[in-house]
């Protein structure tokens, strides 16, 4: 996974659903600790993009990308080329009868989407689907 030279100091965050639930809107909740996704083109951060900055997870505000790795792919859902070193995850998701790479927070393994390679939209030939 193509991650950027910056370090971000990653903290573990474990905390049970009901504490989840209370901290998290209903549908953080349910992408971040339900693996469900938010409906295509209806995020906030789907069209946003700062120059400067870096974009963090929902759930526990660990850094995750830097606002150079986000870029348009037109899939509907915020796309980023690279993550900061050490923040991001990955494990299989074999659901809906295919493979794909499921990208998780590495401080509280909150769902953040799936990898997408060799697309050919950036250098790095990935795209994380947030």
């Amino acid at each position: 996974m193509a991650s950027s030279d910056e370090l971000v100091n990653v903290t573990r965050v474990d905390k049970p659903d009901s504490e989840w639930v209370k901290s998290l809107d209903k549908m953080e909740f349910q992408v971040l600790r339900k693996k469900g996704t938010e409906p295509a083109r209806t995020g906030v951060y789907d069209k946003f993009y700062p120059k400067e900055g870096h974009f963090v997870c929902a759930g526990c505000g660990t850094p995750l990308y830097s606002a150079q790795a986000k870029f348009d792919s037109g899939c509907g859902w915020p796309a980023f080329d690279k993550c900061y070193e050490g923040t991001v995850k990955t494990e299989i998701d074999n659901a809906f009868g295919m493979r794909r790479v499921e990208i998780l927070c590495a401080a509280c393994d909150g769902h953040l989407g799936h990898v997408f390679e060799n697309e050919g939209l950036t250098p790095t030939m990935e795209r994380h689907c947030v």
